[in-house]
């Protein structure tokens, strides 16, 4: 067990920090992969507060540094979450990421439903203003961004698409989902959500090509709590 003062929760459910080992989906010699759980951020931001880094010393399993970050996930984003456990390793996936060798795949409950199966969202974007810190839109001078989508399932009111980032732009997904007229269920930034809204997006598998003649590392999180009633109603539908 391991105490950050007296700041110990992060996450709505009631979790601790104390149960960060129990979030561990995958872990070899070079990398663990952890389900991040919403709302936390990775990293102590500007403002301080509570991250998950605060928690990554009880994640060293006999290593002398703590694990690092290999990739950022939103603070409301749930999901796979990709750790380097010493230097060598972050420069290996570092240059996976960079060079786009590492699969992606995010699940989405969106508001409504795009008109076909599946499809490519190709926007770029930019910042919004200087005074929104992160906030993104689409812009024409902006960087470019793609993003594959497919239907998994959807109702009278909403769908579950799987989402494949081709870019790694801030917030991609979230304003890419907007813009195309399906934005994600909770988003109180780019959707109709509010600040109470949980954002229902989930990074729900990871494929590492870390290792030479030998296939993939793929991970896969389970669905978020807070999105286990909308993904199980959605898929329960399109099973019947």
């Amino acid at each position: 067990m391991f105490h950050f003062g007296n700041i110990r929760k992060y996450d709505v459910s009631g979790m601790t920090l104390d149960d960060l080992q129990t979030r561990i989906l995958y872990r070899d010699a070079l990398m663990l992969v952890l389900d991040k759980p919403a709302g936390i951020a990775v990293h102590r931001g500007p403002k301080g507060g509570v991250s998950l880094e605060a928690g990554f010393p009880a994640l060293r399993f006999g290593l002398p540094r703590d694990p690092a970050l290999a990739h950022r996930l939103d603070r409301d984003t749930a999901g796979c979450l990709v750790l380097g456990r010493h230097h060598k390793a972050l420069e290996k996936l570092g240059l996976l990421f960079k060079q786009g060798k590492i699969g992606k795949t995010y699940w989405a409950v969106v508001e409504g439903a795009p008109p076909e199966d599946e499809g490519l969202i190709d926007l770029p974007l930019g910042r919004l203003d200087a005074t929104r810190g992160w906030w993104m839109k689409v812009d024409p001078q902006g960087q470019p961004a793609q993003t594959r989508w497919k239907i998994l399932a959807r109702d009278e009111r909403q769908s579950l698409l799987a989402l494949t980032p081709l870019t790694g732009r801030t917030h991609q997904l979230r304003v890419h989902c907007a813009a195309s007229g399906f934005p994600i269920l909770g988003d109180p930034v780019y959707g109709t959500g509010d600040r109470e809204a949980r954002l229902h997006l989930l990074a729900r598998a990871i494929e590492i090509p870390i290792y030479k003649n030998k296939d993939p590392v793929r991970v896969e999180a389970p669905v978020a709590p807070h999105m286990l009633a909308e993904v199980s109603a959605l898929l329960g539908a399109a099973s019947g």
